[in-house]
């Protein structure tokens, strides 16, 4: 009789400890031990033996005065190791730049992590209004251009995972039709970039278009963000044209080459 495979074993401890880590957010720096302990759902007493040995080895820090954590430097050490080891973080970086100097507006890079996208790199703008964004955010990827690009391209079909999981509404111009959803990622295969207005946040748009690694795979999407003042719709078309050059650069430094996988699909 063929014995089963065992499933592997969780520590509950390093599961709970990294739930902890990921509830902090730019928006949500600091947080008390029954505030843990609620949204997480777990014992006071289980939260602060965690945090005191998190704390114990610098990825997390406490305020003596308010009793309050927050993330220490052990944390920016790690995101620092895996960052510098993207190659399209090191590959697309230099491309990032020119782009937010030919555009005006905040560039970011994006990679698409379970369902969702993150960015990971990003080059701000010079312009006093600015878009509230940071590194290591998750977004929904089909309320984002970035996001939508990379379901797009995707080879494993994840929108239908998306759509098994629910379209939620962010923004009244949320796509929540899975027919509409997929007609709107044929149309971005067809041009090769795609747009978002206010689809996650109001009074902001975006247009991404992908970057491919060597093999021929969309790794990263590449995007400019801004207020819909100044991302207005006259302006897109040469927008979506220097995000697709930047896209089309960032990929060529990761190795593909376009003229080759033409070829192979003729």
């Amino acid at each position: 009789m063929a014995k089963k495979k065992s499933e592997p074993q969780l520590l509950s401890s390093v599961q709970n400890a990294l739930r902890i880590l990921k509830s902090f957010s730019t928006f949500d720096t600091s947080k008390k031990v029954s505030e843990l302990a609620e949204s997480l759902g777990l014992a006071k007493s289980t939260i602060s033996r965690l945090l005191a040995t998190l704390a114990s080895e610098g990825f997390v820090v406490k305020n003596d005065k308010n009793g309050e954590y927050s993330l220490g430097l052990s944390v920016l050490t790690l995101g620092g190791v895996l960052t510098n080891n993207l190659e399209i973080y090191k590959e697309a970086g230099p491309v990032l730049s020119k782009l937010v100097n030919d555009t005006g507006e905040t560039s970011h890079l994006a990679i698409m992590d379970g369902l969702d996208t993150i960015y990971i790199h990003k080059e701000e703008c010079n312009h006093p209004v600015r878009i509230l964004t940071h590194i290591g955010r998750r977004n929904p990827s089909y309320c984002t251009s970035s996001g939508k690009v990379l379901l797009a391209y995707d080879e494993k079909n994840a929108v239908e995972k998306v759509i098994s999981e629910g379209l939620e509404a962010h923004t009244e111009n949320s796509v929540t039709d899975p027919d509409e959803l997929r007609e709107h990622l044929a149309s971005i295969r067809e041009k090769g970039y795609a747009i978002s207005t206010e689809e996650l946040r109001e009074g902001i748009k975006s247009v991404a278009a992908p970057i491919h690694d060597h093999t021929g795979k969309v790794v990263s999407a590449i995007t400019v963000v801004g207020p819909l003042q100044r991302m207005t719709n006259n302006k897109i078309p040469g927008i979506a044209k220097k995000v697709m050059a930047a896209g089309k650069d960032a990929s060529e430094r990761m190795g593909y080459d376009e003229r080759y996988f033409r070829r192979m699909r003729v």
